[in-house]
């Protein structure tokens, strides 16, 4: 083994030994960072954790790094382990800001059990310089000759970018360390939950790792479950799909499909190792016989793609959980951002809106996807393209995009209509897209506390950690737009944590934190109405027929073999459902409060002149009442003709 792969291995092996305190994560309470001093408050101490995100502007209170008040080398950066910890490392990086450059160059490090007495960070008979930061976003890792056991660490920059005379002290950093065991008690505020009671496999699964623990789920449940493969990545990896359901490789008729994405951003990790959480959940719960469980896979198929980037992820997963920064392995292997990579519908709505002078001719679902889309030279994604194909093979109901570095749920529609920056910009269902994105929300451990601070430049507990996803931002050419207007499908993002790539460390509590948000959302599916279109003679099920919902301007279409499913609120809905050759039907349909939907069937009767085209072409007789029609017809031509 060369020395250059012994050291990158025992770097590797200690950064995983002892893990990060949490000053990404949150997990280090504001409370716990001090500093010798800082220019205001946007620029405190708290601001000083690595990855942290700025606003767009400077100088409001959601800057991007600790930045001192002063420029000397008796600045410093302090962090309150809160109990006798083996500190072993220091991982730092440059202020985070649109319109400034500040980074520390080098920098000591200071121990302390009382805050009044501190040890230097020694190299040998020296007191140990660090390198730091050559950029802003790059985090560097600093790792100590020898780990050093106290309470408190202190972070103390020698040298900075001095820009001329302009230069400022900014730093974002996270600590590594270990905290000693506490038999007696001695600090009792540590008592926060690091374990799950849950029995499944938390560390993070590379490609090959993923594709072993889904196979031992299928293997363990093998009735229940499949794997599939929608495409491929630009490097060709397979883009794996577990379906779950009591009948698996089957379309049910009647039963709903849901679907959970995660990985879109390849370094966007928590949604998938929760989907690999979850589909082990399920199994284990099934086979114990868990009813909750037992019904959901029973009444619903499901669909898991743990990675839609896995060419991303394995950027990422290479440099490791706190080295990874803010966006390597974020955009696919061609640098695409798979979240502004489906075909942008809204503009082709939106523009038919304002030319058409005929409302009537105008549709407001389905809309198809424009040619120059479709070509092979578009700059499509391999990826993006798979994904559209599944969406348009399955009929897919309801479904979630799992994202990371924040807490909030967002909802449709993600693009503006004038591309302001910003600005609400509501579904006709906006109701529901609300409530979809307060269920999963207001079961989510970490969202619900209304204790939490703010992830980075937008406090989102102001919204009850949900918004309008152009509301936040402009993202045209998403996939939850997308869905809503090309397919039957609702969709909403989940940004699942602060902190993109957590530590395994931390997924137990992670998965504690979502396990309920994740199976509520899914049982939503089940809201609504829903029901078959059938011919009315031959009782066959109609597909491509249009559901059409009084006052909502969004419809529906009934599936290949008639059945359909209209996610709605409780309430009194009056209902149509319409198709070519058909007399439409309405009927009024009451939905309830109740945890499944109300069935609201349809038995369309045929045009008379359909029914007999239908018939000649088959060589059929004609049934009387046809026979009877068109002997009225003839009657009423031929009076018609002596006038």
């Amino acid at each position: 083994m060369s020395i250059s792969k012994f050291i990158k291995q025992a770097t590797l092996l200690v950064v995983s030994e002892c893990p990060p305190l949490g000053l990404e994560s949150l997990k280090v309470k504001d409370t716990q960072l001090r500093a010798s001093s800082y220019k205001r408050r946007g620029l405190g101490p708290h601001r000083g954790r690595l990855n942290i995100q700025s606003g767009t502007v400077d100088g409001d209170i959601y800057d991007g790094a600790w930045c001192a008040q002063y420029r000397d080398k008796k600045q410093w950066l302090e962090v309150d382990a809160r109990r006798l910890t083996r500190f072993t490392g220091v991982i730092l990086q440059g202020r985070n800001s649109i319109w400034s450059w500040d980074i520390v160059h080098t920098y000591k490090v200071q121990f302390s059990n009382d805050t009044l007495v501190w040890k230097p960070c020694m190299n040998g008979t020296e007191e140990a310089i660090f390198e730091g930061n050559q950029d802003a976003e790059t985090p560097v890792l600093a790792l100590f000759d020898t780990s050093t056991v106290a309470r408190y660490i202190r972070i103390n920059p020698q040298t900075w970018y001095q820009n001329g005379t302009k230069g400022d002290i900014c730093l974002r950093a996270e600590v590594l360390g270990c905290a000693l065991p506490d038999p007696n008690s001695i600090y009792p505020w540590q008592t926060e939950p690091t374990e799950s009671k849950d029995k499944l496999d938390f560390r993070h699964h590379n490609y090959k790792e993923m594709r072993k623990l889904m196979k031992s789920v299928q293997d363990e449940c093998p009735d229940i479950t499949r794997i599939y493969s929608i495409g491929k990545s630009y490097t060709g990896l397979k883009l794996y799909v577990m379906e779950i359901s009591d009948n698996p490789g089957k379309h049910e008729l009647g039963e709903p499909e849901f679907r959970y994405v995660a990985g879109m951003h390849g370094n966007e990790v928590l949604g998938r190792e929760l989907l690999l959480n979850l589909m082990q959940y399920i199994c284990q719960e099934y086979k114990r016989g868990d009813q909750r469980i037992v019904h959901l896979v029973k009444e619903t198929r499901i669909h898991l793609l743990p990675s839609m980037n896995p060419d991303g992820y394995e950027m990422a997963f290479k440099k490791g959980s706190e080295l990874a920064g803010w966006s390597l392995g974020r955009y696919s292997y061609e640098g695409i951002d798979m979240n502004h990579n489906f075909a942008d519908l809204n503009s082709v709505m939106w523009t038919a809106i304002e030319l058409e002078t005929d409302q009537s001719k105008l549709i407001n679902h389905y809309f198809p996807i424009p040619e120059q889309y479709t070509t092979e030279e578009a700059f499509v994604a391999s990826e993006t393209r798979a994904v559209i194909s599944w969406m348009q093979n399955i009929p897919f109901v309801l479904g979630a995009n799992l994202h990371g570095g924040e807490l909030v749920v967002t909802y449709p529609y993600d693009m503006t209509r004038d591309w302001a920056p910003r600005e609400h910009t509501p579904t006709a269902d906006e109701s529901f897209f609300r409530w979809l994105a307060v269920v999963y929300a207001s079961t989510n451990q970490v969202m619900s506390n209304h204790d939490r601070r703010p992830c980075h430049n937008k406090d989102f507990l102001r919204y009850n950690n949900i918004i309008n996803g152009a509301d936040w931002h402009n993202v045209p050419g998403s996939m939850n737009d997308f869905s809503y207007l090309h397919t039957n499908c609702f969709e909403v993002t989940v940004e699942l944590s602060c902190d993109k790539f957590p530590h395994a460390s931390e997924l137990p509590i992670e998965w504690e934190n979502n396990r309920e948000s994740l199976l509520t959302y899914m049982e939503q599916v089940h809201r609504g109405i829903k029901g078959v279109v059938r011919d009315k003679d031959t009782g066959a099920g109609i597909a491509d027929a249009v559901i059409k919902v009084d006052d909502i301007d969004h419809h529906i279409r009934s599936v290949a073999d008639g059945d359909y499913w209209r996610l709605l609120n409780p309430g009194e809905y009056r209902v149509t459902a319409t198709t070519d050759g058909y007399f439409p039907s309405s009927r009024t349909c009451q939905v309830m409060y109740d945890h499944y939907p109300t069935i609201c069937d349809f038995r369309l009767t045929k045009m008379p002149k359909e029914r007999l085209k239908e018939l000649l072409m088959k060589g059929g007789k004609l049934p009387k009442d046809l026979q009877l029609r068109l002997r009225q017809l003839r009657m009423r031509k031929g009076k018609d003709g002596k006038q």
